[in-house]
């Protein structure tokens, strides 16, 4: 069957303008720095192609311009959340990662040129990489693009009115405003984000016996728990609702083993060693239970979980191994089979003419050798820099096949590009320490090919995405991609500022226990590990054996319990309770008459989550930016003190779950008439 897109080939509407390119790129750095915030804050980060869309046609209508012009702010906005989706999973790890020779961090800020180069690089190599690769993945009915679709259905839907725009921008408000009202940094802190109590263990004492029964010692222990409640993020509620309840039931059982768990356990086991040091000044810092409970969790759980989650990124890629080695396959087929299509001269349709291959082919050789100069600066070794360089290349095209397929088969939020660059960085971190180059340089060159290999597959993905949903609506792909390369160099450019600022301005900075960046951290170790020498190999070691008796049991997805382990415990549990309001919108919505999956229900409710994340995210920046330049700019304190207390949190989840709920179920009845 021959496919007919919603424009024609022949048309006069107007597509690559100025208009629709600057807005996009405007977008796609607001939309880049909310995933920032984001990613930092909880290690994952959500789609933009679905709020970009709204936006697009919310901005566009009241120019009057074209469906096609749509497409291509579209496509500008959403790739500044891919690009930084590859970013805050490997550029923070500078930040994080110590050199061994000082055991200082590699950088104390994050270095503007350095960065913006990574990422620039990283994402134009991951739309050259994709052009080659569009005509194939596009056009193969086996592979449903399940987001690609449903994001065309609402472009579609707003051409008859139904933009969805009330509601995105309705909840970006919302979130905005709460967000406002209780940060504790440069808000008014009107109420606490979530609170903590530490409940004691009474005295116990155990009588050590060998296998025989003869007694060893007897030793008295103590401790506690430490219980949390969930943030009252409309962020981190709005992940929960779109990921659904079983993967935010997952990520929040990682959660409830670190805490409720490990944590209460090792409190109760080094009571002994902890008690005398209850009261005192350390470092500045009043020790008590609670201040306990964090340490034991940063300095023994987390590199458990690191450990964990390992295999369990390792694990993702196999159990997608025919998909993998599809992807593989594919990619290197096409090359030859699209290569020979353009050289047989036909005339090629407005719909299929991608960026010239000859003009691909070079632009990505050109980019190698910035590529190979930045890698030489990181660790003074031609011989490093070289092979850093062509380990990216490899690795760079052949894991943007691998996620432009997966993003066919499973879409782009589930896109697993930290699992795919994890695999990238043992490979460079093993090759480095093979050639001699070790210490803080081998580390810093490992982590500069991961940036790019992350950033170009995280743009890959979401390129073949929207790529697709230019296919499906009639726009011009060359155009798209070039589109896709304007958002990157924007987003490049800029991206260092918001990220910079919350390092500065957000207590304990990045890989602190408010922005944790797991996959970062990951990374870190690991390098340090493995270049450096640096590493707690036998909390590690039992991280490996605890995911590996997950995936004995058939535990569901050991990387999410992992990333749940790594994670403060209040927000897995907010992103849980997400969860649960996306359970029980769907039951309601199936009591009030409507389909199970109701097209109008699910999209509205992903707008208004999208929302949620983003007017959370985007005032926090604006918060943080506030705190950065308090002093210099002579802004007040706006802080109240938290008169309401914890019970003003608590009270927030309850319009969330309305508008969450309710919202949504409305706009399906209207809808349906």
């Amino acid at each position: 069957m021959e496919h007919k897109p919603f424009v024609p080939e022949k048309t006069d509407l107007k597509e690559f303008t100025f208009r629709a390119v600057f807005f996009g790129a405007i977008f796609a750095v607001v939309l880049g720095a909310a995933n920032a915030y984001l990613g930092l804050k909880v290690g994952l980060t959500v789609a933009a192609t679905f709020p970009a869309a709204v936006m697009a046609m919310a901005v566009l209508k009241g120019l009057k311009g074209s469906v096609l012009e749509e497409n291509i702010f579209r496509t500008t906005a959403a790739v500044g959340e891919a690009l930084v989706a590859g970013a805050i999973f490997t550029i923070p790890a500078f930040l994080i990662a110590k050199d061994p020779a000082t055991g200082k961090p590699l950088w104390s800020h994050l270095h503007y040129f350095e960065s913006t180069v990574l990422m620039l690089l990283g994402g134009v190599l991951g739309v050259l990489f994709v052009s080659f690769l569009r005509k194939v993945l596009v056009e193969d009915k086996t592979l449903p693009f399940p987001e690609s679709v449903a994001c065309a259905e609402i472009v579609k839907a707003g051409q008859g009115g139904a933009s969805g725009a009330k509601y995105v921008f309705g909840s970006i408000l919302f979130a905005a405003f709460l967000e406002f009202i209780k940060n504790p940094v440069g808000g008014l802190a009107l109420f606490k984000d979530s609170f903590s109590k530490f409940i004691h263990f009474k005295t116990s004492a155990i009588n050590f016996l060998t296998t025989n029964g003869k007694s060893l010692m007897s030793k008295k222990f103590g401790g506690g728990m430490l219980l949390k409640s969930p943030n009252a993020s409309p962020a981190m509620l709005g992940v929960g609702y779109i990921i659904g309840y079983k993967p935010s039931a997952i990520v929040f059982s990682g959660g409830v083993f670190a805490w409720l768990l490990f944590v209460p356990l090792l409190n109760f086991l080094f009571s002994g060693s902890f008690d005398s040091l209850i009261g005192q000044q350390i470092n500045g810092v009043t020790v008590t239970e609670t201040v306990i409970s964090g340490a034991i969790w940063n300095s023994i759980v987390r590199p458990f979980a690191v450990g964990a989650m390992l295999v369990g990124a390792f694990y993702t890629l196999y159990s997608m191994r025919k998909s993998l080695w599809t992807g593989i396959k594919r990619g290197f087929k096409d090359l030859s089979k699209i290569k020979e299509e353009i050289e047989e001269g036909s005339e090629v349709s407005r719909l299929e003419q991608d960026l010239p291959f000859k003009f691909t082919i070079i632009a990505i050789f050109l980019l190698v050798i910035p590529i190979a100069m930045i890698y030489y600066f990181f660790c003074q070794s031609v011989a490093g820099a070289i092979v850093a360089a062509l380990v990216m290349t490899l690795a760079g095209f052949l894991f943007a096949a691998v996620a432009g397929f997966l993003v066919g088969t499973i879409g782009s939020s589930n896109n697993p590009i930290s699992g795919l660059t994890l695999s990238t960085l043992i490979v460079a971190a093993l090759i480095m320490v093979t050639i001699g180059v070790k210490g803080g340089p081998g580390i810093a060159a490992v982590l500069g090919v991961a940036a790019v290999v992350c950033t170009s597959s995280g743009v890959a993905g979401d390129i073949m995405q929207d790529l697709k949903v230019g296919h499906i609506i009639g726009g011009t792909p060359w155009k798209m991609e070039i589109a896709c390369i304007i958002g990157v160099i924007a987003a490049s450019l800029v991206m260092v500022f918001p990220m910079q600022v919350l390092h500065t301005a957000t207590p304990g900075g990045i890989g602190g226990p408010n922005l944790p960046a797991p996959q970062a951290g990951l990374m870190a170790m690991l390098a340090e590990g493995i270049v450096g020498g640096q590493m707690a190999w036998p909390l590690v070691l039992t991280g490996i054996g605890f995911s590996i008796g997950m995936i004995l049991i058939g535990a569901p997805s050991p990387m999410l319990i992992a990333v749940g382990m790594y994670l403060p415990l209040e927000s897995t549990f907010a992103i849980f309770v997400g969860g649960i309001i996306r359970v029980l919108a769907d039951r309601f919505a199936e009591k009030s008459g409507l389909d199970k999956g109701n097209e109008t229900f699910v999209n509205t409710g992903t707008l208004i989550a999208s929302g949620l994340i983003a007017g959370e995210a985007l005032m926090g920046m604006g918060i943080a930016a506030i705190v950065a330049f308090r002093d210099k700019l002579h802004i007040p304190n706006f802080s109240l003190g938290e008169p309401l207390g914890a019970w003003g949190g608590l009270l927030v989840f309850l319009p969330i779950a309305y508008i969450l709920i309710k919202l949504p179920i409305n706009a399906a009845k209207k809808n349906n008439g």
